[in-house]
């Protein structure tokens, strides 16, 4: 029904900045809310970045606060994630996904990407 794919991760120095994409198709994703979460080796799934179609509002985990910036166009079914001053605690594979309900719980998204490695050297 929906199909995610991210792309634009890579290797790069501490500092600098990283554009991720999730381009959907097979439907219109206007009445969901899409998010991106990470995981690293070793750790728990984490919540980054999340933004609601209608709404326009945005939540982000502390930890990117500043950093990061979501952003969305409805018309090209497409979500970002620019990442800017990066950290070598940013390494993950940073995945993509639409929800109906709470943006924040992995929980509770129904489509997913494949995911995008992004790694950090120090």
């Amino acid at each position: 029904q929906v199909q995610l794919v991210e792309s634009g991760g890579g290797l790069v120095q501490a500092g600098n900045s990283l554009r991720l994409s999730c381009v959907a198709s097979g439907r219109s994703i206007s009445s969901y809310a899409m998010g991106w979460f990470r995981q690293a080796p070793g750790k728990e799934r984490e919540f980054v970045a999340a933004i609601t179609w209608s709404g326009a509002i945005t939540y982000y985990t502390d930890s990117v606060q500043g950093r990061f910036t979501i952003s969305r166009n409805n018309n090209e079914n497409t979500v970002w994630l620019q990442m800017n001053n990066l950290k070598p605690e940013d390494t993950a594979v940073y995945v993509c996904g639409a929800t109906w309900g709470d943006p924040k719980d992995w929980g509770t998204y129904k489509y997913w990407g494949q995911g995008t490695q992004v790694t950090v050297s120090s």
